[in-house]
């Protein structure tokens, strides 16, 4: 049966996640316009830097939950890397759609509204209510699959 766009594209974020090197949590995003993808992104460490996969994560190491400390964090999130990706190659993205493996942290949430990006499809929870309170006040339509 051919699947609905939010299910086809969903399943697309979850075959990038797979390029991830989290240790903890692999996430993958991909911005769609016009049923057409136009970025996408994965979590994992700065270009250059040493991957989690290589060097253990500090976060795991310190006792730290998932949700918390982002900033100990040496990975990207994959909402983050779509959207840097289309602004490296001046791929406008307002009024797009976000697909992602897991809810936006509060983060992630503040450069989506700014972005311009206004709705959000997801699969998998994480823990930042905070976040979904941020994307509602955003105007950003949010919805679970």
């Amino acid at each position: 049966m051919r699947p609905q766009w939010d299910e086809y594209f969903l399943k697309i974020a979850s075959e990038v996640k797979t390029r991830s090197t989290c240790i903890r949590r692999q996430v993958g995003a991909v911005i769609v316009k016009d049923h057409r993808i136009i970025a996408s992104g994965y979590n994992g460490a700065a270009a250059g830097a040493a991957h989690c996969e290589e060097t253990g994560c500090l976060r795991e190491k310190l006792g730290i939950k998932s949700g918390e400390r982002h900033e100990l964090c040496v990975a990207i999130h994959a909402e983050q890397n779509a959207i840097v990706q289309a602004a490296r190659y001046g791929t406008p993205i307002e009024g797009a759609t976000l697909y992602c493996t897991c809810q936006p942290c509060a983060i992630c949430a503040k450069m989506i509204i700014n972005a311009g990006i206004k709705r959000i499809v997801y699969s998998g929870d994480y823990p930042d209510d905070f976040a979904a309170k941020m994307l509602k006040e955003g105007n950003v339509e949010i919805c679970r699959i």
